[in-house]
C-alpha cells in the first residue's frame, strides 16, 4: 500500500472522491480533521497539498503503518484504536475514515460512537466502504474485510448511530461490470489483494473512468450501484 498509494488507479480515485467531499465542506482554516484508519498515509498526503490550512491528524493501529504516514506526511499520526480514541470530546470539525468499518478487527457501532463524540456540533463524517457482501472475494481475505455494505444499510447504521442529514450512494460504477466479471473468473480462490500496479495504459484507463463518473456525480448524476459505498453524515 505504501509503495502504490500514490500512484496506483484505485487510491487516486479514492482520494479524490474523499477530497470532494471535504471541498463540498466548507471548512474554514485552522479546523481540525482527523483521517481515522490512515494506514500508511496517501490520504493525509492529498489533504495536506490541497489544504494545508487545516489542522489535520490521522489515526492508525498499526504501529508500523503509523510511523509511515507520519513520516510521509509530517503530521501528527497517533498509534490507537477506532474503538477508544485517544481524542477529547468534540475535537474535530470533520472526520474521515476509508474502508475501516469493514474490518475484521473493528466493531462498526463502537466505532460510529467514537466517531460521533470525537466530532463537535455540526461536525462531518465522510464513510467510504465496500459494496455488496456477494461482491466479496479472495482480496477482502487478504485485507481482512469482513462485511461489505449496501447504500440503504450503511446509511441506516450511521442513523443509528445518531448522526443526522444522512445521505449514502455508490462509486465506481462505471468500472463495476468490470469488477463483476474479474469476481467471477477470479472466484475466491485468488491468493493475492488487488492490490497491485497495472499496466500504465490501464491504469490511466481506469482512472480516467472515475474522473469522469466523478464530473457526473458532481453534476447530479449517478447510477444505483457501485464497487463501493460513500456516506456523507452530520453530528447534531
Amino acid at each position: 500500500m505504501a509503495a502504490l498509494e500514490g500512484t496506483m488507479w484505485w487510491f487516486r480515485a479514492l482520494h479524490a472522491r474523499l477530497l470532494d467531499q471535504v471541498s463540498r465542506a466548507g471548512l474554514a482554516p485552522g479546523q481540525a480533521v482527523l483521517d481515522a484508519g490512515c494506514g500508511t498515509g496517501g490520504l493525509l498526503s492529498r489533504l495536506v497539498a490541497a489544504r494545508p490550512d487545516l489542522a489535520l491528524a490521522g489515526l492508525e493501529y498499526d504501529a508500523e503503518a503509523a510511523a509511515v504516514a507520519q513520516a510521509k506526511t509530517g503530521l501528527p499520526v497517533i498509534t490507537g484504536s477506532v474503538h477508544a480514541m485517544p481524542f477529547a470530546d468534540a475535537s474535530f470539525a470533520a472526520i474521515i475514515s476509508a474502508d475501516v468499518l469493514c474490518h475484521a478487527g473493528v466493531e462498526p457501532g463502537q466505532a460510529l460512537a467514537e466517531f460521533y463524540r470525537c466530532l463537535r456540533p455540526g461536525g462531518l463524517l465522510v464513510l467510504n466502504l465496500p459494496a455488496y457482501q456477494w461482491m466479496a472475494s479472495a482480496h477482502d481475505a487478504h485485507v481482512q474485510n469482513a462485511r461489505r455494505y449496501t447504500a440503504g444499510a450503511a446509511r441506516r447504521m450511521v442513523q443509528a448511530a445518531g448522526f443526522a442529514t444522512v445521505t449514502a450512494g455508490y462509486w465506481n460504477s462505471l468500472l463495476f461490470p468490470l469488477m463483476l466479471l474479474h469476481r467471477l473468473v477470479a472466484g475466491h480462490g485468488r491468493a493475492g489483494s488487488d492490490v497491485q500496479a497495472f499496466p500504465p495504459w490501464q491504469d490511466r484507463l481506469f482512472f480516467t473512468a472515475t474522473a469522469v463518473e466523478g464530473r457526473l456525480a458532481r453534476a447530479g448524476l449517478a447510477l444505483p450501484f457501485g464497487g463501493s459505498v460513500w456516506i456523507r453524515a452530520r453530528k447534531p
